[in-house]
């Protein structure tokens, strides 16, 4: 019987991605993932909290460093067999050459489950016999988890044939590019190796369930307050006769566009943390639009609606076409994305060299005695823009395995989907777009509330399609 907060200990042989399992299954980025075997050399404990209570625990554990004769002594063991991991540590606990064995057997003698990690990559070998045999006699719960290190699946049947043999579960997870359904589903596979470990861990499902909702929720709260503040911005300066204007208007504009850039920089963080990447930044693609500037001209090329979608949204929301005709006149062609993964691809297409955001294309500016007022924003296209890039953070924060730390080599994700694309939204949704950008430059507060909560709602339905990935 396992205790009621459920605990598996993640065992193996040494480098084969125990600790990457742990890492992504707790969502803990403080888990020592290495290339070098025998890291771990201790078992360590991975609570996972959700709202400040346990729920699960995961132990990751040294690899097998004798199995060979481990399962000798297994199978000459004549004493009862629910004492045989107990007798086991106590006759080899002093031995050097055991340290290893004892220490990832010593959870599984105080109750743990065991989950199994092999890398399916490489082929089945005598020892790997010998480590599923001394976990089948240790009478513990257990799944195997095949976690493939590379494309090669040649060894794969051999792999599962071998396992039906000792376990109750296989699963295919691969812990470097685990999504969260994949680890819902891993749980789900959990309940079926004891019938005593079904309704605790139906209950971890709910809790991660609830807690992942309630992360896009949080999302979406916090990408709405972005926006509101980003637009709704209005500064202004003194500007007595004699003032060079043109550089206090650059200088407004630069402490605007520095405003939004520390303001999207401070949502993204905020995502981050409620995923739980904490001590390892999400590296980027390398070629990802989210590394470009806010306010670059290719930002804006790949970025936020077409032309079509954009004057349309205006002119269905009774406002003048001003915004579109603004937008086509800063000399982009605005596209829909060509990959939302982030990829520029030919980035160098079309743009035209005028200056994209210049003047009062973005920035509503006005002198009125001697004070140079500037905003709120005019240019409902920015909105479309920092949506767009929320979107593409969000479902590179959201999908980010815990376990992965191939940073520098980081790929395209997602590439030639669209997910999150604003410029793919129905025309009702862009009309919610539109009354949140008018609310948030008025005076309005009741309005301004009103646009909030509509506008949040609808980033919330879009949040759980990108989030289930």
């Amino acid at each position: 019987m396992l205790k009621q907060i459920p605990e598996f200990a993640i065992v193996g042989h040494p480098n084969e991605g125990k600790s990457s399992v742990v890492s992504t299954l707790s969502e803990d980025d403080s888990v020592r993932v290495s290339p070098v075997p025998g890291e771990t050399t201790d078992c360590r404990a991975f609570p996972v909290l959700i709202d400040g209570r346990e729920v699960i625990r995961f132990i990751d554990t040294p690899g097998f460093q004798n199995p060979r004769a481990t399962l000798a002594w297994m199978r000459a063991y004549q004493g009862d067999d629910r004492e045989l991991l107990h007798e086991f540590i106590r006759a080899h606990r002093d031995d050097p050459a055991m340290h290893d064995d004892c220490a990832l057997l010593a959870p599984l003698a105080a109750g743990a489950g065991i989950i199994f990690v092999v890398d399916g990559s490489r082929p089945l070998r005598n020892m790997d016999k010998a480590e599923m045999e001394i976990l089948r006699l240790t009478g513990r719960p257990r799944m195997a988890i095949i976690n493939c290190k590379d494309e090669n699946s040649s060894f794969l049947a051999d792999w599962q044939n071998e396992f039906r043999k000792h376990f109750n579960a296989i699963r295919l997870f691969n812990a470097n590019k685990a999504t969260y359904s994949q680890r819902i589903a891993l749980l789900q596979s959990l309940k079926a190796i004891d019938q005593d470990l079904e309704a605790v861990i139906e209950s971890v499902i709910q809790a991660f369930s609830a807690d992942w909702d309630n992360r896009r929720r949080q999302s979406a709260v916090l990408i709405t307050a972005m926006l509101a503040e980003s637009l709704r911005y209005q500064a202004s300066a003194t500007c007595p006769p004699g003032t060079d204007e043109e550089r206090l208007r650059a200088k407004l504009r630069r402490e605007y566009t520095d405003f939004v850039t520390k303001r999207e920089r401070i949502a993204h963080q905020q995502i981050r943390r409620l995923f739980k990447h904490n001590l390892f930044n999400l590296q980027l693609p390398e070629q990802s639009i989210l590394q470009e500037d806010l306010f670059a001209a290719k930002t804006w090329q790949f970025l936020g609606l077409r032309d079509e979608d954009l004057i349309w949204a205006a002119a269905m929301s009774g406002a003048a076409a001003g915004v579109g005709i603004d937008v086509l006149t800063a000399g982009v062609s605005f596209g829909v994305f060509a990959a939302i993964g982030g990829l520029i691809g030919a980035a160098g297409a079309a743009f035209k060299g005028k200056e994209l955001l210049s003047g009062s294309r973005l920035l509503g500016m006005k002198l009125d005695k001697q004070q140079l007022q500037v905003g709120p924003v005019t240019n409902i296209q920015l909105l479309y823009i920092l949506l767009d890039r929320a979107l593409l953070y969000f479902h590179h924060a959201a999908n980010w395995a815990h376990g992965r730390r191939d940073h520098d080599s980081a790929a395209s994700a997602a590439a030639g989907e669209k997910l999150g694309c604003t410029a793919a939204w129905r025309k009702e949704e862009l009309l919610i777009c539109d009354r949140f950008f008018k609310a948030v430059q008025k005076e309005d507060q009741a309005a301004q509330a009103l646009a909030e909560t509509e506008l949040a709602a609808l980033l919330l339905a879009k949040l759980r399609g990108i989030g289930e990935g």
